[in-house]
């Protein structure tokens, strides 16, 4: 189940997101097992992720992250240029949650 976001809650998860550094590379073998596991782990220890799709990836940055937010079940919050962030709340207790705007 995907997560859904409403226009004020992307734009705060943006805002979010800027500050952050990628912690994700897809390269040349595009959306492996290990991606989605790592970005999977990634996500509920921190709720969001931004990644980067390296130039030798076989399919684009909105490809790969529709097809690791469906994969996770999370939301694809933005892409810009060769990256891209992901959000899903995370049911880990001790991880600081995003309060999302309503």
């Amino acid at each position: 189940m995907a997560t859904k976001l409403n226009k004020r809650q992307i734009k705060q998860l943006k805002s979010l997101a800027s500050k952050l550094s990628p912690l994700l590379w897809i390269g040349k073998n595009g959306v492996t097992d290990a991606a989605v596991k790592q970005a999977s782990e990634t996500l509920e220890s921190h709720e969001l992720l931004k990644g980067v799709v390296q130039d030798s990836c076989p399919v684009d940055e909105k490809e790969v992250g529709e097809t690791l937010a469906g994969q996770v079940g999370g939301a694809l919050v933005q892409v810009i240029g060769h990256r891209f962030v992901l959000y899903k709340p995370s049911k880990k207790p001790g991880v600081e949650k995003i309060e999302l705007v309503r």
